[in-house]
């Protein structure tokens, strides 16, 4: 048994690495354990024990024959929360690896191939949990300690996120390029992500309870996103695909949601009884019935 560590839950470098030099010796995916630590720490392996072979110390191995797609793939695979993600991953490169360049071509473009089919859903949720961070985070702005004393505080943006994947570091650039000039730090349980000085640090993840409180300033959001709601277009089962139950809370919006939704009907009837006419036949029909 092949035990191969990697230095965390998203480890593309070492992963690539690994993999290359695997197939390259020819170690079949059923003879390897994958493990990875977190912040550094190496990770229990339960199957079999001694220490395992870190992947960015394996000796060079030549590029695989794969194709272009896969590598895309296989990034965004990397992300996904599942415990099996790294044996799927390297089951599919074995395949494609192995197989003649016809045969590789109809693996990888086979729609009904169970393997390819599975990863791209769990690239597909990756995607979409990256769309959903950049979505719904909500920074709140804290002061912090002068520096040097004497000097005006200083003002970070910090904002509380719960992730399904590893999407963190991947999302980061997006806030680097939105939020370039300010201070901003996002909080994960799995990872944290910070900006400032014009570096991006990656930190260890945080507790729930570390999270900035609701601020002064979250009243006129709320103020605001209560005064954009349209009763007349509200589609609740959408509402959810596009919005989940499980960020609602951590929205400050979503406080606002159950009550702004219980009185759509009323406020939809009361929009269409003070509507005027705004055509030649609705203005017709009205007249006719101003007259009956």
């Amino acid at each position: 048994m092949t035990r191969i560590q990697l230095e965390g839950p998203a480890d593309w470098p070492g992963f690539q690495r690994a993999v290359r030099h695997l197939v390259h010796h020819g170690i079949e995916p059923a003879a390897v354990r994958w493990a990875w630590g977190s912040e550094g720490e190496p990770a229990a392996d339960l199957f079999q024990a001694g220490a395992a072979q870190p992947a960015r110390s394996l000796a060079d191995a030549p590029p695989l024959a794969l194709p272009a797609g896969f590598v895309a793939l296989a990034r965004e695979v990397l992300l996904h929360d599942d415990e099996h993600r790294f044996e799927r991953l390297y089951g599919m490169a074995w395949r494609l690896a192995l197989a003649g360049p016809l045969a590789r071509r109809a693996l990888w473009q086979d729609p009904l191939d169970p393997d390819r089919t599975l990863l791209d859903r769990m690239a597909h949720a990756v995607r979409r949990e990256m769309h959903k961070m950049t979505a719904f985070v909500r920074f709140r702005p804290l002061l912090l300690p002068p520096a040097p004393p004497g000097a005006p505080p200083a003002t970070r943006h910090v904002a509380w996120f719960e992730p399904a994947h590893h999407v963190v570091e991947a999302v980061a650039p997006f806030f680097v390029r939105r939020f370039a000039q300010m201070n901003w730090a996002v909080l994960t349980p799995r990872c944290c992500v910070a900006w400032h000085g014009g570096a991006l640090q990656v930190l260890p993840g945080e507790r729930r309870e570390n999270a900035p409180p609701p601020d002064a300033g979250e009243a006129l959001w709320l103020a605001y996103y209560a005064s954009i709601f349209n009763p007349a277009r509200l589609k609740v089962a959408m509402m959810k695909r596009e919005m989940p139950v499980r960020f609602w809370k951590n929205l400050p919006e979503a406080a606002l949601i159950a009550p702004l939704v219980a009185q759509s009907a009323p406020r939809t009837g009361r929009m269409v009884e003070a509507e005027p006419p705004t055509g030649p036949r609705q203005r017709r029909r009205a007249r006719a019935l101003d007259a009956g």
